[in-house]
C-alpha cells in the first residue's frame, strides 16, 4: 500500500526574519502560523520548517550564498519538492532560487492563493480567486494554466507539468484572460442584484469576522445547528455561508460566516474577495470573533480592524467582542479574562466548543439590535403593499392609521433599517 509521504509533495517551509525590519512579527509565531498555512492545503507532507535570520534580503537570491549552499544540501538530502517561503519573493529571486536548488518554490502570496482556489466553492469565488490568480502570474513564468480547463480546485502552482509547457500556458493565459473578462462582467451585473436584493431582505444582518481559525466556523455552527466546514485549519471557511437565527424575541435575524483574516494578506486578495465580504458591508451587527488563547491574539484583532478599514465597514456599524477560546486560556489567567471581558460593555468571553457563554452572544447580538431604535411614522400609498409588507416582516411596526391618501405607519427602528427602507 502506497503511504501518504510516498503520495505528498515534501515540502519545507522557511520564515525570512529580516533583523533589520522594526515591524517584524515574532519569528516563533510568524513559523507557527506559516506551518499551518502549508497544511491548509492537500496534497503536502510538511518535513521541515525554520526560520533564516537576516539582516536584509538580497535582491537576486533573497538569501546569502552560504545560506542557499545550506539549504540545498538539506533540500537535496530530503528530496524536498516544494520550499515554501513566508514572505513575498520576486520573480527573479523565485527563478534563480528555483534553479539553484532544483526544486519548485512558492511565496506566502502563491500559497494563500493555492489554498482559496482549492475552498472556493461558489462560481463567484472561484471566479474571484482566478481573477487574483492571474494579477499575480502576470510577472512570472507560468507552469500550468492548464488547471483551468479541471474539475477539481487549485492552480496548478504544485503540481504543473513543467517548464516546457510555457508557450503552450502563455497561449491558454490570453485565451483565459479574454473569457475570464466576459465572465467578470456578468458577475458585476450578479452582484449589483444580490446588493439589490439584501436591500430587500426583512431581517438584519450579523456578521461573524475575525482573524482565520479564530473559531467563527465553530460559533456559526453553535448558533445556527448548521454544519459549516469547523477544523483546525487555517482558511477553513471561504465562501460566506449564511443562516437565519430566531432570537428570544422571536425576531429572526440573519448571520453570516465569512473568510478568515490573516496578517500581510496580498493587497489583490482583499479586492478579489470584496464580493465574499459584502455581508460585512451591509450588516447591522458585526460580532469580531478573537481567539483569546492565541500569544498574539491583540496583533491579530489589528489585523482585522485594519482590513475592516481597508474594506470600507462604516466606523458606526455596532461592533462586538467575542473573545473566543476561554477554555484553552491557562487557569491562571482565566478568571482575569472574565473580569476583564464582564467589565466592558462590548466585549464577550465565551467557548464556542465547550458551549460557555453562547446564551450571553444571544442577549447581546438581541440587545444591541434594539440599542438605537427611533420611533418614526412613515406614510405609504395605499397600493404600496410591498413597502407595508417589508415593514412587517422587519417587525418594526408598532401602530397602523389609515388615511385619506394612504397608510401612516408608527415604526421602531434601527439606522440600518431605515437606510435600508429608504433603498427599496
Amino acid at each position: 500500500m502506497e503511504t501518504t509521504a510516498a503520495k505528498d509533495t515534501r515540502a519545507l517551509v522557511l520564515h525570512p526574519d529580516i533583523t533589520s525590519d522594526p515591524d517584524r512579527r515574532d519569528a516563533h509565531y510568524a513559523l507557527d502560523e506559516a506551518v499551518s498555512l502549508a497544511r491548509a492545503l492537500p496534497g503536502l507532507d510538511i518535513v521541515g520548517a525554520e526560520t533564516v535570520r537576516l539582516a536584509k534580503l538580497q535582491p537576486g537570491k533573497l538569501f546569502g550564498k552560504g545560506k542557499i549552499e545550506e539549504l540545498g544540501q538539506r533540500i537535496a538530502a530530503d528530496e524536498i519538492g516544494l520550499v515554501l517561503i513566508d514572505g513575498p519573493v520576486t520573480p527573479v529571486q523565485q527563478r534563480n532560487l528555483e534553479r539553484e536548488w532544483k526544486t519548485k518554490l512558492l511565496d506566502r502570496t502563491g500559497l494563500i492563493l493555492e489554498i482559496f482556489s482549492d475552498r472556493a466553492a461558489t462560481r463567484e469565488g472561484v471566479l474571484q480567486v482566478e481573477m487574483a490568480a492571474l494579477s499575480y502570474q502576470r510577472t512570472r513564468l507560468v507552469r500550468a494554466w492548464t488547471h483551468l480547463e479541471r474539475q477539481r480546485g487549485g492552480l496548478g502552482f504544485v503540481g504543473g507539468p513543467g517548464e516546457t509547457q510555457i508557450e503552450a500556458d502563455r497561449r491558454a493565459i490570453d485565451e483565459q484572460l479574454t473569457r475570464l473578462k466576459r465572465q467578470l462582467d456578468k458577475v458585476v451585473k450578479t452582484r449589483t442584484l444580490h446588493r439589490a436584493a439584501r436591500a430587500k431582505v426583512p431581517y438584519p444582518i450579523v456578521a461573524l469576522v475575525g482573524y482565520t481559525n479564530a473559531g467563527k466556523s465553530t460559533l456559526f455552527n453553535r448558533l445556527t445547528g448548521a454544519e459549516v466546514l469547523a477544523k483546525d485549519m487555517l482558511f477553513a471557511t471561504l465562501d460566506p455561508t449564511m443562516r437565519a437565527v430566531r432570537l428570544p424575541t422571536g425576531r429572526d435575524v440573519i448571520l453570516s460566516d465569512t473568510v478568515g483574516f490573516i496578517s500581510d494578506l496580498p493587497t489583490q486578495l482583499v479586492a478579489a474577495f470584496r464580493a465574499t465580504l459584502e455581508e460585512v458591508l451591509e450588516a447591522d451587527l458585526i460580532l469580531h470573533v478573537r481567539d483569546i488563547s492565541h500569544p498574539e491574539t491583540e496583533d491579530q484583532a489589528r489585523d482585522v480592524e485594519t482590513i475592516l478599514e481597508d474594506l470600507g465597514v462604516a466606523r458606526t456599524t455596532p461592533l462586538i467582542e467575542v473573545w473566543n477560546k476561554i477554555d484553552l486560556v491557562p487557569a491562571s489567567d482565566r478568571d482575569a479574562l472574565l473580569t476583564l471581558a464582564a467589565r466592558r460593555d462590548d466585549t464577550l468571553a465565551i467557548s464556542a466548543v465547550t458551549g460557555e457563554g453562547l446564551d450571553r452572544v444571544i442577549r447581546a447580538v438581541t440587545a444591541e439590535l434594539d440599542r438605537d431604535r427611533t420611533r418614526e411614522t412613515v406614510t405609504l400609498a395605499h397600493g404600496d403593499g410591498k413597502r407595508r409588507a417589508w415593514l412587517y416582516n422587519q417587525g418594526v411596526v408598532l401602530s397602523e392609521t389609515e388615511t385619506e391618501t394612504g397608510t401612516d405607519l408608527t415604526v421602531n427602528w434601527t439606522p440600518a433599517q431605515a437606510a435600508r427602507f429608504a433603498r427599496l
